[in-house]
């Protein structure tokens, strides 16, 4: 787990790459690597990358980045890690290439020049990379499936730069920050800002499961390598049986030169993948972290009781790190300027982030994406209910919209401000499915960014028609739930949240449920969460069984004051300026 960056002059007259800005980049990335860092500047200065390292697979030097091919065709940056690294190095290695490193990053060198782009598909793990081809004269960008590692790109007439933060491409001075409508009415919208948006007009995410050939004079080709909608209309599996393909994914996460720890909570995810991991190593070996507050003991929100019961039962070495509200404000700001994009989430993860840092962990599994993948939300059942219920209302659009107007000014005092669009838009799915995730609605974004910016902001993100696509040739209505909830919330919230608050801490966080090769094996999407849970050899204590599902809570509102995550998030947005 690493950051990269990078600057390449794609004009005739583009300027020279400066040492001193691609410094400023690998700066900016200093916390995602804290182990090492290292430059490369073409010798015609026309391209320059820049790599910030956390050791995770070999440790030694000749791991460090950017990485050459030995005849200097390609250089690499890479972030992540490739989990059969081994088993792709060996089959390399029988077609007559030689190593000089026992790292990841030297096997995607060799990859591609073996596959070329073709080489994504045989990738098992989370990454993304810059690779540039002296031969080909282009820059070759990408990201893993499912987009657990970030990079944005920015570009004018003369260069483009790359980074694994929208925060280090603002150190350049030639980046336009000027606001982007789209990036801010996302934000309030959903919590997160909805890829490939930023908050900045000139900087935009590479998609998750894209990747991007640059060629020397700018000619750009982005290509979609992953897109697990596509996959479940497809509805082929692999064959491989549940069991199996979530403790193959269980074991690929635990591939590491250095101890791999747990986030444990009560939850059924976290306990899977804890059981699993421990079937497959040393349990008293291992690190366990939980979070605890004061202000859920006693409730079902309350992770740590039932995650001691489970630390008994596996035999792990198990922490409580019990949380403050004094703590949160005095982290407060730091936590604000590591969070990368602004997010409502996230707390959670920079809190057992750091508690995970401060037993020395540098890499720790998480539970996130069991319930995308194996429908724990109860979106997947209240969001088809109510478009089932409220279908009649899409034929009268004028009255939902009338309802809507006479009733929202009302409807926060004695209910959700949101109900206020349920005729409006509950008779869709799509519909639906943001009346249950959105934070604000879109008639409010007016009061939040003003007129111009909320317009223009809607019209960009075509919210409806946004989701209607993502669920484009799915039929069955849980596949259209998973779709919605993978290509949305899961990618623009969960997982970005797990990075930049992982990366905060110099710490590798591993989502074995969140995993292609575990994805394709899953299809057609039919495994639910008792399906997950009964996996492990040894069956999980029945507390944790039939536990009645509360997510992973944090009291942030309530240490704010505010009565829900909305004050927060105006609290947040203020921070970004």
């Amino acid at each position: 787990m690493c950051g990269i960056a990078g600057i390449f002059g794609i004009a005739p007259n583009a300027p020279l790459v400066d040492a001193d800005a691609l410094a400023r980049l690998s700066d900016a990335l200093q916390k995602r690597g804290p182990d090492g860092h290292g430059q490369w500047i073409h010798p015609a200065g026309k391209i320059g990358l820049a790599h910030r390292r956390l050791a995770i697979i070999d440790l030694n030097p000749t791991g460090a980045q950017p990485m050459s091919s030995a005849d200097g065709r390609l250089i690499i940056s890479f972030n992540g890690e490739i989990y059969n690294y081994r088993e792709l190095k060996r089959e390399l290695e029988a077609k007559g290439c030689h190593f000089k490193s026992h790292s990841d990053t030297e096997v995607l060198l060799h990859l591609y020049a073996q596959e070329g782009t073709g080489m994504l598909k045989r990738l098992k793990g989370m990454f993304a990379f810059a690779l540039w081809d002296e031969a080909r004269q282009g820059l070759f960008l990408s990201r893993d499936g499912f987009g657990i590692k970030p990079l944005y790109i920015a570009r004018n007439a003369h260069r483009i730069a790359f980074a694994s933060s929208v925060k280090a491409l603002l150190t350049l001075p030639w980046i336009d920050a000027k606001p982007e409508p789209a990036g801010h009415a996302g934000f309030f919208l959903w919590g997160h800002v909805p890829e490939p948006y930023t908050l900045y007009k000139s900087i935009r995410a590479l998609p998750a499961g894209s990747s991007l050939w640059i060629e020397a004079g700018g000619q750009a080709q982005e290509s979609r390598w992953f897109d697990p909608a596509a996959l479940m209309a497809e509805g082929k599996s692999c064959g491989v049986g549940l069991q199996e393909a979530l403790s193959e994914s269980v074991a690929r996460h635990l591939v590491a030169d250095v101890p791999v720890g747990l986030f444990l909570s009560a939850g059924r995810d976290s306990a899977t993948v804890a059981a699993l991991a421990c079937e497959l190593g040393e349990s008293a070996q291992i690190d366990a972290i939980t979070l605890g507050f004061s202000e859920l003991a006693g409730t079902p929100a309350d992770e740590a009781p039932l995650a001691q019961v489970l630390a008994r039962h596996l035999g792990v070495r198990h922490s409580v790190r019990h949380i403050t509200p004094g703590e949160f404000h005095d982290w407060r700001g730091q936590i604000l300027m590591d969070m990368d994009q602004p997010s409502i989430d996230g707390v959670n993860s920079w809190l057992v982030a750091k508690a995970a840092h401060e037993l020395g962990l540098k890499v720790a599994l998480s539970g996130v994406g069991g319930d995308e993948m194996f429908a724990g939300y109860d979106t997947f059942t209240q969001v088809p209910a109510l478009a089932c219920r409220l279908s009649w209302a899409k034929d009268w659009p004028g009255f939902g919209r009338g309802f809507r107007k006479t009733l929202a000014p009302w409807a926060g005092l004695v209910t959700s401000p949101k109900a206020a669009g349920l005729l409006e838009y509950g008779g869709t799915l799509a519909g639906a499915y943001l009346l249950k995730r959105g934070l604000f609605m879109p008639w409010e974004l007016p009061e939040l960014l003003g007129e111009d910016m909320a317009s223009q902001g809607l019209e960009s993100l075509a919210v409806l028609p946004h989701l209607e696509r993502g669920m484009s040739g799915l039929s069955r209505g849980r596949d259209r739930m998973a779709a919605l909830e993978i290509g949305n919330y899961m990618k623009n919230q969960l997982l970005r949240d797990t990075d930049w608050a992982g990366m905060a801490h110099g710490l590798e966080i591993r989502t074995p449920l969140v995993d292609v090769a575990l994805f394709e094996n899953l299809l057609p999407m039919a495994a639910n969460k008792a399906d997950m849970a009964a996996t492990p050899k040894r069956a999980l204590p029945p507390e944790i069984l039939h536990r009645e599902k509360t997510g992973f809570t944090v009291p942030v509102a309530n240490w704010m004051g505010e009565k829900n995550l909305r004050g927060w998030a105006k609290a947040v947005h203020r921070a970004f300026g």
